[in-house]
């Protein structure tokens, strides 16, 4: 049977299209290695899963390794400590009894106890780790313990005596014997834990936190693993594709999200390209950005969670607005709430010191969520768009030129009489505004994360395999639109075009408003003033 793109569960070699994976097992078992505790936190649907699962494997040969996946265990285990202890019991050595215990019979008798000892009303957390502790002092290889979905139970003081539990009994490996590893993973790391409190239950948190080695190994897909995973596709199906670029692609729009590329390659492998004899014209580019059209348009897990958390976080939602429309900078400061909590997510990144969001699909994909709402779509420069779109489309081609004119005069007919600040909060905003039904369905559009500021922000158009830059910027004088100019050149040598757009809100009382066209070389510069 051949493979497939993965989007659901783990990722099995034997199945599924995998990035390889062996440069991270040998750093994560080099944390094992040294007995580290630590966390596994990522975004959902990261690959989590699937690493924990590979690394449960790789390590078979010189640990006992029990996986337990606590989202297996229903919310009444948790309602009591004999309840949730008898259940781990269960769990724990169901997965050691997997390994031929012969070695040691005092080993084999320690792990009968507990499971005779769990069947007892008495039996709760402390007798719990008492019997761990002996099955650890007996064993002949060390114990290393992998729980998956850790903070899936956190709201049940059961769980959090637990790991309290748990890490005094770390803690004391020393003098007691316990588990060599112990590898927790969730989106929460556990020194964030408490944050997934409901208010009013802080008094929950009964135990430090401060055990939890680092986990700074990266869970992205890099160029090369995506090249490399392309290639195996390559030799089944002998598609043409350019690897490298195709990578390059998925690379840019993801920046190495697992769920986002496996998405995308699914997408056109099995929609775009589902018939054998289409598989060649799916994997170009052309291909590529209407898989990025496709998943934009759909409803899945990742988004629908993400979209989730801009209603249940205030203050992210006020953070990730004026990142993407007003152009404020933020500085990455892990206390703040704010920030921490878009990190965690998965909706930001540490930009050499400032928050960028992750990456071009999510960024889209919230730009279409806050462009489509309800008192978005009742302002009258999204109605004046649905009422033009049907002019900017020429022989498939965009006419950029006549919307930029059109938007001009609407916003100015509009919002003429606006003061500084309203344009500079929403000028930008009421074009994406404009923009969006015209290209709606067919094109795509980000931002050009290195330009977006309160000065100057770059939109890249993509419609029908055409790339059009527009700069918009906030009016600063004849020398900074000069500066301007010669920037917005170096985007279309980069990009190899030979036409540019310009959008300047000036605030001039004499200011001239309206297209005017300027060549510089062999490039022409379009030119809007509002």
């Amino acid at each position: 049977m051949a493979k497939v793109f993965n989007v659901t569960a783990d990722c099995k070699p034997e199945a599924h299209y995998m990035v390889d994976m062996k440069k991270r097992l040998e750093e994560i078992k080099g944390m094992v290695d040294a007995g580290k505790y630590f966390t596994i936190n990522r975004a959902r649907q990261y690959g989590k899963t699937t690493t924990l699962r590979a690394l449960h494997r790789y390590l078979q040969n010189d640990y006992y390794v029990i996986l337990m996946d606590f989202q297996t265990i229903s919310d009444a285990k948790f309602k009591s400590e004999n309840s949730f202890s008898a259940t781990f019991a269960k769990l724990f050595s169901k997965g050691l009894r997997k390994y031929p215990l012969n070695s040691r019979e005092s080993f084999g008798d320690a792990l009968e106890r507990m499971e005779q000892d769990a069947r007892l009303p008495g039996f709760e957390l402390p007798e719990l780790f008492e019997s761990l502790t002996e099955i650890c002092k007996n064993a002949d290889k060390p114990i290393v313990l992998l729980v998956d979905e850790v903070d899936s139970a956190t709201n049940n003081q059961v769980f959090l005596d637990f790991l309290a539990q748990l890490r005094a009994c770390y803690i004391d490996r020393d003098v007691q014997p316990c588990f060599l590893s112990v590898v927790l993973a969730g989106v929460y790391d556990i020194k964030n834990l408490r944050g997934k409190l409901r208010p009013g239950e802080e008094h929950k948190v009964n135990s430090p936190w401060n055990i939890a080695a680092d986990f700074d190994i990266s869970m992205s897909f890099d160029r090369d693993g995506i090249a490399g995973m392309l290639r195996e596709y390559e030799e089944d199906f002998h598609t043409g594709m350019d690897v490298g670029a195709m990578a390059g692609l998925l690379w840019d729009y993801t920046r190495g999200y697992p769920f986002l590329v496996s998405r995308l390659c699914k997408l056109m492998d099995e929609e775009i390209g589902g018939g054998c004899e289409s598989k060649s014209a799916a994997w170009t580019k052309e291909g590529f950005l209407e898989a990025v059209r496709m998943i934009l348009a759909e409803k899945n897990t990742l988004f629908e969670s993400l979209i989730g958390k801009l209603s249940e976080y205030p203050e992210l939602n006020s953070m990730l607005r004026a990142l993407l429309f007003e152009g404020k900078s933020f500085v990455y400061n892990p206390d703040d709430p704010a920030v921490d909590m878009a990190s965690m997510f998965g909706f930001v990144k540490n930009d050499r010191g400032s928050v960028m969001i992750a990456n071009r699909i999510f960024e889209m994909r919230l730009y279409n969520f806050y462009l489509s709402g309800a008192r978005m779509q009742e302002l009258d420069i999204h109605k004046a768009s649905l009422e033009d779109r049907s002019q900017f489309i020429a022989d498939g081609h965009l006419d950029m030129r006549r919307i930029l004119e059109k938007f001009v005069q609407h916003f100015h007919e509009l919002y003429g009489d606006s003061d500084e600040r309203f344009v500079e909060e929403e000028g930008r905003k009421f074009f994406l505004l404009y923009l969006r039904p015209i290209i709606n369905g067919t094109g795509n559009y980000y931002i050009e994360a290195r330009t977006r500021s309160l000065r100057r922000t770059d939109v890249i158009v993509d419609y029908r395999g055409e790339r059009y830059v527009i700069e918009m910027k906030i009016w600063h004088g004849a020398e900074y639109n000069r500066r301007g100019e010669e920037q917005l050149l170096g985007y279309l040598e980069d990009y190899q075009l030979k036409r540019g757009y310009m959008l300047s809100f000036n605030f001039n009382q004499k200011k001239q408003i309206g297209i005017r066209e300027v060549c510089l070389g062999d490039k022409v510069l379009i030119e809007a003033i509002v």
